[in-house]
């Protein structure tokens, strides 16, 4: 895929949606990482349904260590696989508390060392809570990434890496979240809805599906 071919596929994302956010509700980005680490193999809507009851009650690491494992546990059982998550939780909050004066450190360094924290999760905090470059490459990212041929890869660090230098920088910050939403409502993994796809046109994937009947593709650009 060409330059010029990409930056008209972020200045179409910028158009459609000039400040893309986050699925996760979060207000502090100690509570964006904890419920990061609990989307793991779950939705945002059900991840946001736990924290809607647990953050009136604890929001912070030492409140959820005076929780005890069994109190967290308690409000997120409705997410899979609770029991290991409460774990890294409740350990992640004893490093924040004795380590980081309670507060989630800004380093990928020190964010990876929590349990349950690895690269993508150290992203999305570093991005969306603190505003800094980095792409976090989940399986959305990474199948429209390689569908598309944005940035293909055979992994989701070389995914990375791709994207961080072939996205014109003035969309990198955002460039995450356009590409995580196209993937989770348009570009959906066993058919995507090439015909709903405002980059149609730019798309490099070869077995585009066809409109319903009755439906017309959008025009480019709409």
């Amino acid at each position: 895929m060409n330059p010029a071919k990409r930056r008209e596929i972020f200045e179409r994302f910028r158009l459609a949606n000039p400040s893309p956010k986050t699925e996760l509700e979060y207000s502090t980005p100690f509570e964006l990482l904890i419920a990061v680490l609990l989307s793991a193999q779950a939705t945002d809507v059900g991840v946001n349904k736990a924290t809607r009851k647990l953050y009136p009650v604890a929001n912070t690491p030492q409140a959820i260590l005076d929780l005890g494992l069994d109190g967290l546990k308690e409000y997120i059982s409705t997410i899979g696989l609770y029991p290991t998550k409460a774990k890294n939780v409740m350990a992640t909050c004893q490093i924040l508390v004795e380590q980081h004066g309670g507060e989630v450190p800004r380093e990928r360094d020190a964010l990876e060392a929590l349990p349950g924290v690895g690269r993508k999760t150290a992203n999305v905090v570093l991005n969306t809570a603190f505003g800094e470059i980095a792409m976090a490459v989940d399986t959305h990212i990474f199948r429209v990434s390689n569908r598309t041929n944005i940035a293909p890869g055979k992994n989701v660090v070389e995914v990375e890496q791709k994207l961080l230098k072939f996205v014109p920088k003035e969309f990198l910050l955002d460039a995450h979240h356009w590409l995580i939403l196209h993937g989770r409502y348009t570009c959906i993994a066993r058919k995507p809805l090439c015909w709903n796809c405002i980059i149609n046109d730019l798309c490099e994937y070869k077995a585009k599906t066809p409109a319903p009947d009755g439906i017309q593709l959008p025009a480019a650009g709409v």
